[in-house]
C-alpha cells in the first residue's frame, strides 16, 4: 500500500524481544539515557557482501597487491572503496574531474583532472578506472557533454600506460549497449574490444563480471552470450603491447 513500509511493520514481531532485553538490562543495574528502539537488526545479516562495488573494489585491489607495480594511478574510482583498499598497502595517485577535500592519508595523492582532455603519455605501469568511464561526457559530474567522452577517456588511459603496463577497467554491462542519460552508459561485454583505441594497443588478459544477482563470476570469456543480462559489471584486465 502507498505510504506504508511493510518491512517496518514486519519488524514489530521483535517488539517482545526488545522489551525483554530492556527489562534484563535494567535488572542488571544498567541505566538508559535515551531509548531508541531498533528492531530491524535482530534478524539482519552481518553485512552486504555482493554488488558491483563490493566485488570490483576488492578484486582489483587484490590484483594490484599481487602485481606490486612501481606506480599506480587511478582515474575516477570510488575513494571510500577501491582507493581506500589500495591505499591501505601502497601509494595511489588519484585523478578525478571533481575536487576532493583533504583526505588525511599520505598514501592517497590527488589531482583534479578531466581525462577527456589531453594528457601525458607513458607515465605509469599500472592504471585503474573502475565504474567511471560510463559517465564520461554525460555532464553528470560537471564535465562537458561529449557523445565521444568515453572513447576519449579510454584513448587517454591507453596513452598514459607504459608498454607492458596493466589497465584495470570496469563498467556496467548488459546484453546490448545503452545510454541512460544522464546517469551512465551500459556496454555489451565485448564492445570495448572493437574500439580502435584498445584493439591496436592492448590485449585482454582476463574478464570477470558481477551478474544481475550481485555475484562475482571469475575468468569468463568476453565473447560468450550474455543474453538476459540487464545490469552487470564487467571487470577487465588489459596489458599494453610492447
Amino acid at each position: 500500500m502507498c505510504g506504508i513500509d511493510t518491512k517496518k511493520i514486519a519488524n514489530y514481531k521483535f517488539l517482545k524481544r526488545f522489551h525483554r532485553d530492556r527489562k534484563e538490562w535494567l535488572s542488571q543495574g544498567g541505566s538508559i539515557d535515551k531509548q531508541r528502539m531498533i528492531l530491524e537488526d535482530f534478524a539482519d545479516n552481518a553485512g552486504v557482501a555482493k554488488g558491483h562495488y563490493f566485488h570490483q573494489d576488492l578484486l582489483v585491489a587484490k590484483y594490484i597487491f599481487e602485481a606490486k607495480p612501481e606506480r599506480h594511478i587511478d582515474v575516477g574510482s570510488r575513494v571510500d572503496g577501491f582507493v581506500a583498499h589500495v591505499a591501505s598497502f601502497r601509494e595511489i595517485e588519484v585523478l578525478d574531474v571533481q575536487p576532493l577535500p583533504p583526505v588525511g592519508h599520505s598514501n592517497i595523492k590527488f589531482r583534479q583532472a578531466d581525462l577527456t582532455q589531453e594528457t601525458d603519455g607513458n607515465i605509469t605501469d599500472s592504471l585503474s578506472c573502475l565504474h567511471a568511464i560510463e559517465h564520461f561526457g554525460l555532464g553528470r559530474y560537471g564535465d562537458p557533454v561529449d557523445v565521444d567522452g568515453h572513447r576519449k577517456g579510454i584513448a587517454n588511459l591507453v596513452k598514459m600506460l607504459k608498454p607492458g603496463g596493466t589497465l584495470y577497467i570496469s563498467f556496467p554491462i548488459a546484453e546490448r549497449s545503452q545510454v541512460h542519460f544522464n546517469a551512465h552508459r551500459v556496454f555489451s561485454p565485448a564492445e570495448i574490444l572493437s574500439y580502435a583505441e584498445i584493439s591496436g594497443e592492448l590485449h585482454l588478459q582476463s574478464f570477470d563480471y558481477v551478474n544481475d544477482k550481485g555475484e562475482l563470476v571469475l575468468n569468463q570469456l568476453v565473447h560468450d552470450s550474455y543474453s538476459g543480462l540487464r545490469f552487470g559489471c564487467g571487470i577487465y584486465k588489459f596489458k599494453k603491447n610492447g
